[in-house]
């Protein structure tokens, strides 16, 4: 008999009352243990506890003595109980990076068992990310039986790079009425294996917190006397799981998949906090990356301001709160998502002064000579890859347009662009050029005054055509792409290496009547017929010799829509940005990719892998892409080809087969891109045909989206990497002259995968949680094998002039502590840096 106190710290009330609620909760779980002898709680979501130690240390002192006594037992080692899905994999590592360290620190133990009771869905690679935080098992509720052919005992769950937790579904509900037990146990024993000598069962009110009460633990005192269901014993997750290992695992079945589904609609309910999510994390892995960075080759920077590991814990810290399970899915109170806005807000404007500050730190000690009528410009690459794409900066003072230089004096292509600012300085101005960028590190450009006829420079890489029917064309070295103006898609998508055109027949945009709740209970698909989005102006706002851009009018009832097609000279890929004002209660919006192919495969990005799922129009959840490949027919027989596409905001996809129920079309993309139903609507409610009530997604929203065409299979694109880059991009900032130790272009940490594919990447680079000797930190860095195969990576270090290769298996992460003085010994951590270990031939 598991008590325990489900408290969702946000969900239909606001986080400031979950704050109190823990409070309460966790006194009357201490009062029930002075009244009962055998009471054990079971805790997880470390936040609560974090909240109870800064508002009621008396209390806090009291769950330490109970943790030491063993009937305090906290379990699941993560800050909240997150949404499973949609959070990135270094966020996954964080919930427990800072829930387990707050464990050791304040009970001298971590969590062994992993437990989200409540999320609506779980990743494939969580047994991965709690093994590597110290946890064995793992423990959950959704899917329910009805949902998925899950098994109804423990089993082992085993995430794509092999690695296996014991995990056992929370049978019939995590929390109980606060009576009579009897009804919660019937259920429980109605949905497992009987036979099995030790079965596990919840109880204690939850949700808003409470947990057990005395009538339910009365009552099992009452129905362990009588027999009523086998011998009922107060414990906790980790006394099942040691007890199923002590009997004997090796009949236990195996599952190999992630876990799903539940609630499809929370992929995309309330669009505004993917879009806060992702930026947040985003700036706060930058932000980390930059400041090890300056804190390594920092010289004479005060130990006052060397890594910031205060301020990127409290960014970090509100960006995982802000995971909780019924935040980022949309599900909660509209005051909830406004607490959202302004926590994730200040997550980005923590990290957006650290990354300031440190890019100040490295640019002044850059040697910049001067050189008369020109202003020096630094690019910061924040990826350990080479990048080279187009970069803007608004300039002030030159009110003929510039040239850009780099720092040779050799000319760099670069075209004029609108301004930022529509005052009447006609001074200020704005450039794009074409920029090639080392390695997590900056390059020194320069831009001086050009005459009018010289503002744009270097040769026409990208042409502009529009014919007489209206369509415009777009082409570079590798790609044409032809927009066609009744209905703003791509007519053609025309892959100039290999003569492949993938632009498939279908509907680009549908816009569909929505009635599901907010979580989409019992909803499989989105991929619905539904209405065009039509088409009302179509202009060229951008033509030059760096890039081209078309923009796409639409509007449809309330709504408008800008959708602007980018293509740069150079690019293998077109840029999509969309900027929709939605204006439509009780609808969705699904942008769709048809696709000309046949026999399609889908492939989709999870934390830290991907997954095979079926072409059937089923709602899916992913991160960045989702690739659609198959044959092409009549166009190359028995040649493969795809198109993945790639997005900065949207969680909530479908891979639908050719002529589905969506419209005569070839396979398909589908994104859904807005959900609008009323705040925290749960099914079977029923909404009043009079009633008054707020909607979600209202109002304008933007995101960007990156198509990739590509023959063969996903992995020649490096769609990963590629979604990493739309995320974070390079940094742009005026510098001034000045004298300095280092060069005008420097690289400071490279991942490089050793047969050149380029599918290992460094997902963390950061400062150790620990500081060293004065008060700095050893680099920490994470490298995770992307593709499903088992690669070498060479991983270098020129910030601290330190290199090794490292191998990993398919999907597999490793981490790494990297000390500076070289007298120390590389060494290979755990995801909560507590267990380093030498690493042979480093």
């Amino acid at each position: 008999m598991i008590g325990n106190a489900h408290l969702d710290p946000v969900w239909l009330w606001p986080w400031q009352e979950g704050y109190q609620e823990a409070r309460a909760t966790f006194r009357s779980a201490l009062d029930r243990m002075d009244e009962y002898d055998d009471f054990v709680f079971t805790c997880d979501q470390i936040v609560l506890l974090s909240w109870v130690k800064e508002s009621d240390p008396e209390l806090f002192e009291r769950i330490r003595e109970r943790v030491a006594e063993g009937r305090w037992v906290n379990v699941g080692g993560w800050w909240v109980e997150p949404d499973c899905n949609m959070p990135m994999g270094e966020s996954f590592a964080r919930q427990g990076l800072y829930g387990q360290r707050f464990l050791i620190t304040e009970f001298g133990r971590p969590a062994t068992v992993g437990m989200n009771v409540d999320p609506f869905g779980h990743n494939a690679m969580i047994p991965a990310i709690l093994q590597a935080q110290g946890m064995d098992s793992y423990t959950f509720l959704r899917p329910g039986p009805h949902e998925a052919d899950l098994f109804d005992t423990p089993f082992w769950w085993q995430a794509p790079d092999g690695s296996r937790v014991l995990a056992s579904r929370i049978p019939f509900e995590y929390c109980s009425p606060g009576g009579d037990i009897s009804w919660q146990a019937e259920k429980a024993l109605g949905q497992l294996d009987r036979s099995r000598e030790a079965v596990m069962v919840f109880y204690g009110v939850g949700n808003h917190g409470g947990g057990p009460t005395r009538a339910n633990i009365d009552s099992i005192h009452r129905w362990d006397r009588m027999g009523s269901f086998g011998k009922l014993i107060m414990s906790s997750p980790r006394d099942f799981f040691d007890e199923t290992l002590a009997a004997g695992t090796d009949d236990l079945p195996v599952w190999s998949a992630d876990l799903q589904h539940h609630a499809a609609g929370c992929y995309s309910s309330h669009s505004a906090i993917k879009t806060w999510q992702r930026r947040a994390q985003h700036a706060v892995l930058t932000a980390e990356r930059w400041a090890i960075v300056a804190d390594l080759i920092g010289g004479d920077v005060p130990a006052t301001d060397r890594y910031p590991r205060e301020d990127l814990e409290r960014a970090w810290k509100q960006v995982l709160f802000n995971q909780f399970h019924d935040l980022l899915p949309g599900s909660a109170i509209e005051p909830g998502f406004e607490d959202a806005r302004d926590q994730l807000g200040e997550a980005v404007a923590i990290s957006k002064r650290i990354t300031t500050r440190s890019h100040n730190t490295i640019a002044r000690r850059i040697d910049i000579p001067q050189i008369d009528g020109t202003q020096p410009v630094v690019i910061f690459n924040p990826h350990p890859w080479p990048v080279s794409t187009p970069v803007r900066i608004d300039y002030g003072g030159q009110p003929t347009g510039v040239q850009v230089t780099d720092e040779d004096g050799e000319i760099v292509t670069s075209q004029e662009i609108q301004a930022l600012s529509t005052t009447a300085d006609r001074s200020r101005g704005g450039v794009l050029f074409a920029t090639e960028l080392p390695p997590l590190g900056y390059r020194v450009y320069r831009i001086r005054p050009a005459s009018y006829e010289s503002a744009c420079t270097g040769h026409a890489a990208v042409s502009v055509e529009t014919v007489a029917d209206g369509s415009v064309s777009l082409e570079n070295d590798d790609l044409r792409i032809t927009i066609d103006p009744r209905t703003g898609w791509l007519s053609s998508l025309l892959d100039k290496r290999t003569g492949v055109d993938l632009a498939g027949r279908g509907p680009h945009w549908q816009v569909c009547q929505d009635p599901s709740d907010t979580w989409g209970h019992r909803v499989v698909s989105y991929a619905w017929p539904g209405e065009d989005f039509p088409v009302t102006g179509i202009r060229v706002t951008e033509s030059g010799p760096v890039r081209a851009a078309v923009r796409v009018e639409r509007g449809w009832g309330r709504s408008t829509m800008i959708e602007t097609y980018l293509l740069a000279a150079g690019d293998d890929a077109i840029e999509l940005d969309i900027v929709l004002d939605w204006r439509e209660p009780a609808h969705l919006l699904k942008q769709r990719f048809p696709i000309a192919v046949s026999d399609p495969r889908a492939t989709f990005e999870i934390p830290y892998a991907s997954l095979e799922r079926p072409v059937n129009g089923s709602e899916e959840p992913a991160q960045s892409w989702v690739d659609l490949s198959g044959t092409l027919g009549e166009q190359a027989v028995d040649q493969t080809a795809g198109l993945v596409v790639i997005n900065n905001a949207k969680h909530g996809y479908d891979a639908s087969p050719a002529d589905s129920p969506v419209a005569d079309t070839d396979p398909s993309i589908g994104i859904t891109a807005v959900r609008s139903p009323v705040y925290a609507w749960h099914d079977p409610y029923e909404l009043e045909p009079n009633g008054i009530y707020r909607f979600q997604a209202q109002g304008e929203q933007h995101w960007r989206c990156l198509l990739v065409p590509h023959s063969g299979n996903w992995r020649t694109v490096q769609p990963t990497r590629r979604a990493l880059e739309l995320g974070a991009g390079p940094r742009a900032m005026l510098e001034s002259f000045h004298p300095g130790p280092l060069p005008s272009e420097q690289s400071f940490a490279e991942v490089i995968t050793t047969d050149g594919t380029g599918h290992i990447l460094a997902t963390a680079v950061k400062g150790s949680e620990e500081p060293t000797r004065n008060d700095g930190a050893d680099l920490i860095i994470r490298v995770s094998e992307t593709s499903g195969r088992p690669a070498t990576a060479s991983i270098r270090l020129p910030v601290i002039g330190r290199s090794f290769d490292c191998e990993l298996k398919p999907y597999q992460f490793r981490t790494f502590r990297v000390p500076a003085d070289r007298r120390r010994r590389i060494r290979e951590t755990n995801l909560i840096e507590t267990d380093d270990r030498d690493r042979q031939g480093i």
